[in-house]
């Protein structure tokens, strides 16, 4: 028994039973370790990003956290993007970075660096086990605040630490993890006054409060006393689509946003952060929120929101027997597109198309907008989204999630250029047979940036804006990187092409890439 062997035992004791990993020479007694536990599942990723990715949506769709296996500084800053969209989102991840061994620091060799630096800014809890006698209760410690709050551990194993020898031991239990903090009544009251008031209210949601019990909870809140519901722009997962609560999210972009919630007098925040613009711009607001509106904050994040929002129904006396409002099963009144293939189009019969408790996993932030307008009367999904705005989460979100629910199909929506972040993906969707159907939305340029250009004023791209800003030369061949990565993929430029391959593609298993050229 080691310390690496101590590791592995914690982490299964604790129901940490997959472990995304790209190791190296320093964590080689760790990966020795995982090879005699059968009961652990390790997944390959070729790039970091992909693990940290992969690790995010695996936790959102079970709400435990997975395992990571990082090399070194390097290792870890190679996935620190994706991390910290995992931040943002308040997924539970445990992170394990290898290091060199304690003695062997002070030489500076190539691959030393500062992990714990690197490590900080993107970790809600960060660790570092010296010696094989720290393991244990420095794992209990991670694996309890990644649940606890929750968020992003990291533990920083040394290698004399996962090699240092430990005497035989009782085999770890599981951590007692304390319950959630209850909400305080005076809040309770608080936001209870302001809704039985003349005021205009609405609810801001996010975390568990946006899973189908919590949101009929909150729709019934809603109904009775007439206030509007939000979703946070940074959140985990939503539970959406034909027979459950309708929520609307606040939009990314500055005025829209502004204009959306211009008509608020208060908020009563669940989980949340008050909403504010992704950048600032030139005579544009921070903050989304009209001037003087009232903020009252029912829970704050790692707080029972579910309990709160019980409470809060309780307070008003709505009855749990009062229907919420919902959204209505989708009808066929709109005929199917024809000819040449766009990005609503592809939205459309995507949504169209969703099968009963498919995933979606979207990254096309501006090609695939309309989405999620138009899948309010899909199936009843998951949909997970980015969340800190750092790009290429969309393959490794996809294939974590497919892992965590292999009878559910997962649809990827992805947009062409942050999906060359992590393309990588495709290779262990293709090794682990994941059913996943990625929809590539190629019009072959940094859409979000067009925008951005346009936002703070410029009118006219020359060539260099131009060159930096679209990925047409030469353009990007997604059929051939599919196949390459051993995935079954094909091309569509028309609606009815398209409409072909996604029949296929969501009737079938294993995973499917579709380049749309829009």
């Amino acid at each position: 028994m080691n310390g690496a062997d101590r590791l592995c035992d914690t982490l299964l004791a604790n129901g940490v039973d997959v472990c995304f990993a790209n190791p190296g020479t320093s964590e080689m007694h760790f990966v020795a370790a995982l090879d005699e536990r059968p009961q652990m599942r390790c997944v390959l990723g070729l790039f970091e990003g992909v693990v940290t990715g992969a690790a995010d949506g695996y936790a959102r769709m079970t709400d435990r956290p997975a395992a990571t296996l990082l090399h070194l500084g390097p290792g870890l800053a190679n996935g620190l993007a994706n991390l910290h969209n995992a931040r943002r989102a308040r997924t539970p991840m445990v992170n394990v970075v290898g290091d060199h061994a304690t003695y062997f620091l002070h030489h500076d060799a190539p691959l030393t660096s500062d992990i714990d630096s690197l490590a900080r800014p993107m970790s809600d809890w960060l660790g570092r086990a010296g010696a094989a006698g720290d393991v244990q209760r420095l794992t209990e410690e991670a694996y309890a605040a990644s649940m606890r709050l929750p968020g992003v551990s990291t533990l920083v194993l040394s290698a004399d630490a996962a090699w240092g020898e430990l005497a035989p031991a009782a085999a770890p239990a599981p951590v007692v993890l304390p319950p959630l903090r209850p909400v305080e009544p005076h809040r309770v009251r608080e936001a209870a006054a302001r809704l039985r008031s003349e005021a205009r209210v609405a609810l801001l949601l996010t975390g568990s409060a946006l899973r189908a019990g919590p949101l009929a909870t909150a729709g019934r809140i809603g109904d009775a006393m007439g206030a509007r519901l939000l979703m946070q722009t940074s959140n985990g997962r939503v539970e959406r689509g034909a027979g459950r609560v309708e929520i609307d999210p606040v939009p990314y972009a500055v005025d829209a946003a502004v204009a959306a919630l211009a008509d608020i007098d208060a908020v009563i925040v669940v989980g949340a952060k008050v909403p504010v613009a992704f950048f600032a711009y030139p005579g544009k607001p921070g903050v989304l929120l009209p001037p003087g509106c009232e903020i009252i904050e029912l829970a704050r994040h790692g707080a029972d929101l579910d309990g709160a929002l019980d409470a809060l129904a309780e307070e008003l006396g709505v009855s749990t027997r009062r229907p919420a409002g919902v959204a209505r099963t989708q009808g066929a009144d709109t005929a199917m597109p024809r000819g040449r293939l766009t990005a609503d189009a592809v939205t459309w019969m995507t949504a169209r198309a969703l099968p009963d408790a498919a995933i979606v996993a979207d990254e096309t932030i501006s090609a695939g907008a309309r989405f999620f307008e138009q899948s309010r009367t899909s199936a009843p999904h998951d949909y997970l989204r980015i969340t800190g705005g750092a790009i290429g989460i969309g393959i490794p979100l996809a294939t974590g999630a497919a892992i965590a629910c292999p009878d559910r199909k997962v649809i990827s929506l992805q947009a062409d250029g942050s999906g060359m972040y992590t393309v990588q993906g495709l290779w262990t969707q293709a090794r682990e047979r994941l059913d996943v159907v990625t929809i590539v939305f190629a019009n072959r340029t940094y859409g979000i940036l067009h925008g951005e250009m346009t936002n703070v004023g410029v009118e006219q791209f020359g060539r260099n804006a131009t060159r930096m800003l679209n990925i047409d030369d030469p353009a990007l061949d997604w059929v051939s990187l599919a196949n390459g990565m051993g995935v079954e993929a094909a091309r569509a430029d028309t609606t009815e092409r398209f409409a072909d391959l996604l029949s296929t593609a969501v009737g079938g298993r294993g995973p499917f890439l579709i380049e749309a050229r829009i």
